[in-house]
């Protein structure tokens, strides 16, 4: 820390980025609506700011197990070659469906 308190050694973004990174920063906050003394919302913020290697470290990787992040395609189960029959039968119809708009117009 004294490194900050000399005012003529300059700090590029890079170094403070890394810094926050490896060690993390936290910041809270309450946020809460009274009308007439009557408490009607309250909001709590929590923000944590680490590198993953740093919130794996004291136990945090919500990311691993979450349905929206973890989720696979659909189609992520059909084999390779599946799926290249199924596209070019696609192809195949609408190409066969161009035709026939074609020749009728």
């Amino acid at each position: 820390m004294p490194e900050f308190v000399n005012p003529s050694r300059t700090h590029g973004l890079v170094d403070i980025l890394d810094r926050v990174l490896d060690k993390g920063l936290v910041v809270a906050g309450d946020i809460k609506i009274n009308l007439a003394n009557v408490e009607l919302l309250t909001i709590q913020v929590r923000l944590l700011i680490c590198s993953i290697d740093k919130a794996e470290q004291i136990g945090l990787n919500w990311w691993r197990s979450d349905p929206r992040l973890t989720t696979t395609s659909p189609y992520a189960s059909i084999p390779a070659g599946q799926l290249e029959e199924r596209l070019d039968r696609i192809e195949r119809t609408l190409e066969g469906l161009a035709k026939k708009r074609g020749t009728k117009g």
